[in-house]
């Protein structure tokens, strides 16, 4: 029998290991412990471009001209609150062929909100979404990936597939583009080796940071694939 000190340290160990479990399951973007979640596909040459926080009217517009002077459709994931603000860039980013989604109304931590406050949330970015563009919303993206099992149930209840990423450039902070674009090419060399495709998570809008190198640096990132022989996809192809 164990005494009270070797009781309290094993407890301690199993609450440590059981809170790790938890934060890995509801936060690495590629676990799929809590309900499944769409990252990439099978086809290591298969790459897709997604972009959160947005729309942005200091970033957005650039970046669509950018894509398209390439001919390259991406996947933009959108808050509502910021489609409400800028209907006429969320409609300029449906016009232009590309795929959208849902990523709430406010950017929550999902892992940590009431069941009721995340389905506002979702149901609300549908709504806000829907009404703008005049089309359904079928992917769905929590912020910062962060999710739990009634999380990706409300998702499935409004028709939405959940989507991650498996390359995560940090774009958020400061850095030079140069920086961004070696981070996209470290994750395509690991995903290639591990004979997956790419899903790159950058963002175009979000919380006052200046956005402009993960535009600049796509350029690149579109250069890079296209003479390596990667094609661009949307995530739908990998549902």
């Amino acid at each position: 029998m164990m005494t009270r000190p070797e009781s309290i340290a094993a407890i301690t160990i199993s609450a440590g290991v059981a809170a790790g479990a938890w934060f890995y399951a509801a936060l690495y973007p590629t676990s799929q412990i809590f309900g499944r979640v769409v990252i990439a596909g099978d086809d290591p040459n298969e790459v897709a471009l997604t972009y959160d926080d947005g729309p942005n009217p200091s970033a957005t517009p650039v970046l669509l001209d950018l894509l398209a002077k390439h001919d390259v459709r991406a996947t933009f994931f959108l808050i509502g609150e910021s489609v409400r603000k800028q209907p006429a860039l969320a409609r300029a980013i449906a016009a232009a062929g590309h795929c959208f989604g849902n990523h709430t109304m406010t950017h929550p931590w999902l892992s940590y909100q009431s069941a009721a406050r995340v389905r506002n949330e979702i149901a609300g970015a549908n709504a806000a979404i829907e009404d703008v563009i005049g089309a359904r919303v079928k992917l769905f993206r929590p912020p910062h990936g962060a999710r739990r099992p009634v999380v990706l149930q409300i998702a499935s209840e409004l028709a939405l597939t959940t989507v991650n990423w498996n390359i995560i450039t940090h774009d958020w902070r400061v850095q030079a583009s140069e920086a961004i674009v070696e981070k996209v090419r470290n994750g395509i060399r690991r995903n290639q080796a591990s004979q997956c495709g790419s899903n790159l998570l950058l963002h175009d809008g979000g919380m006052n940071q200046p956005r402009m190198p993960g535009v600049i640096a796509t350029e690149t990132i579109i250069a890079d694939a296209k003479a390596t022989g990667m094609r661009f996809v949307t995530p739908e192809v990998w549902i």
